[in-house]
């Protein structure tokens, strides 16, 4: 038997599901379905993990989110300036 749930999300988060949902032609429901399903997900430290195929991979590889290529310029800005900010790293032996 399915149950129903009603649930409110910001206006960010909504447009960006939205997004996600449209750019992947799923339904809204089964990508919060699935984001569930995987926050729900046992962790390591509760049980062995379960080998992945390779269609599952594959499939998850496809959904992946794509940066347009404004957020790709701003993410490459974003890590130039975090690495001009961090010191540099020593070798382990130094």
């Amino acid at each position: 038997m399915k149950e129903y749930l009603t649930l409110r999300l910001p206006a960010e988060l909504a447009r960006a599901l939205t997004r996600w949902a449209s750019t992947r032609h799923l339904p809204k429901s089964a990508v919060v379905r699935e984001a569930v399903e995987r926050y729900l997900a046992p962790t390591a430290v509760e049980g062995p993990a379960r080998r992945v195929t390779a269609r599952e991979l594959a499939a998850r590889w496809a959904a992946l989110p794509r940066l347009t290529p404004r957020e790709a310029r701003d993410l490459a800005t974003d890590i130039a300036a975090a690495r001009e900010t961090l010191p540099p790293l020593r070798a382990a032996w130094e």
